[in-house]
């Protein structure tokens, strides 16, 4: 693990909005500028750091969601308030999307739980300062969806582009339904009860309702997915894992039958979308 003494990511540039790191820290950002994001409403782009942070009083505060599962809640910080998920294995843990923020104490939190092998950011979105936890960690590789490498705004050691499928560490395993973005991944592993675990991003969101999730192109502004992306994102988890909980990357969770509810779920979206509906919304 690099030292304290020389750790360079305490000044990685990033956006002060969606909190994703930079080389080029001037004119407006790419990622807020997309229309799935959001430019400040007062047209004024500001740039970050993580020390810029530290120096609020920004912090992250490791929490167990179940054994083998930790959640990164920051405190303080900018971007978009993701909540990286930590999944620790006996072969190696995997970072699942990368909080906007890092500091010493986060790192130190981390490496009491064994270190990190490897960093899945589950889109553009999730790559918050995905070199400087890399950096923090012997250049641990950053696994970036092939589809979506062309988002990534700052060049670094463990930077890795792939596609198709990815097993990061034995019994991780990611894959690119799509959807949100072109190469939006999600990651599977069995919990310790043998259950069947997915790390969904931003590709299908959990909701109040219970057994419901969402699927969309941009949640902040409200784009929906066509019907044939829907039921193209929900196939292709079918067919790759069985899946009892679910959760997402904003604290969203479906704790039991989430297989279940991805497939009820997106024949819902898909039914709607395509107008089967439209008598229950009014005349026609």
């Amino acid at each position: 693990m690099t030292s304290q003494a020389t750790r360079p990511e305490l000044t990685a540039a990033q956006c002060a909005l969606c909190g994703v790191e930079t080389d080029s820290p001037h004119g407006t950002c790419p990622v807020c500028a997309d229309e799935r994001q959001y430019l400040a409403a007062d047209g004024v782009q500001r740039w970050s750091s993580p020390a810029e942070q530290a120096a609020r009083g920004a912090a992250i505060e490791l929490k167990e969601l179940e054994p083998g599962l930790w959640e990164l809640n920051t405190r303080g910080h900018v971007g978009v308030g993701q909540q990286a998920k930590l999944v620790v294995t006996d072969r190696g843990n995997v970072l699942v999307d990368v909080p906007a923020y890092i500091d010493g104490a986060a790192i130190e939190a981390v490496s009491a739980l064994g270190g990190m092998a490897a960093i899945v950011p589950s889109h553009p979105h999730m790559f918050g300062v995905q070199s400087a936890w890399s950096a923090a960690f012997d250049d641990a590789p950053v696994w970036v969806s092939e589809p979506d490498a062309g988002w990534v705004t700052r060049d670094f050691p463990g930077l890795r582009v792939w596609s198709g499928e990815l097993e990061p560490v034995p019994g991780v395993r990611a894959s690119q339904p799509g959807g949100h973005v072109p190469g939006s991944s999600v990651v599977h592993f069995r919990g310790a009860d043998g259950a069947g675990v997915l790390l969904s991003g931003d590709t299908i969101a959990a909701v109040p309702r219970a057994g419901w999730v969402s699927f969309m192109r941009s949640f902040p502004n409200r784009l929906p997915l066509s019907a044939g992306a829907v039921r193209r994102i929900a196939a292709h988890v079918a067919a790759r894992y069985d899946v009892e909980r679910l959760y997402d990357n904003f604290q969203g969770r479906v704790l039991r039958g989430a297989g279940e509810a991805i497939a009820s779920s997106a024949e819902r979206h898909a039914r709607w979308v395509s107008g089967e509906f439209d008598h229950l919304t009014g005349p026609v």
